[in-house]
């Protein structure tokens, strides 16, 4: 158990600005996805809470595979 705990604060340490980023995305989401549901379609709270939730969880989680790999591209130098 203690190895897995380290494992996970390592991928934490490893990934924090990412995920950092991804909560935010995802909170934000969260937020507009209930609100623009409720606009749009006669639903109630819950219903709208439920696609809010889940909807962008999946989103969050292509947004950090895309984060990685966007990351991982190496920089072209800026020549002057």
């Amino acid at each position: 158990m203690l190895d897995l705990k380290k494992k996970i604060y390592q991928l934490y340490i490893d990934n924090r600005p990412t995920l950092l980023r991804t909560l935010v995305y995802t909170i934000g989401h969260f937020c507009i996805a209930a609100g623009v549901i409720m606009a749009v379609a006669d639903v109630t709270v819950y219903e709208a809470m439920t696609d809010a939730i889940v909807e962008p969880l999946l989103n969050s989680i292509w947004y950090f595979c895309l984060d990685k790999w966007w990351a991982s591209k190496p920089r072209a130098e800026v020549r002057g």
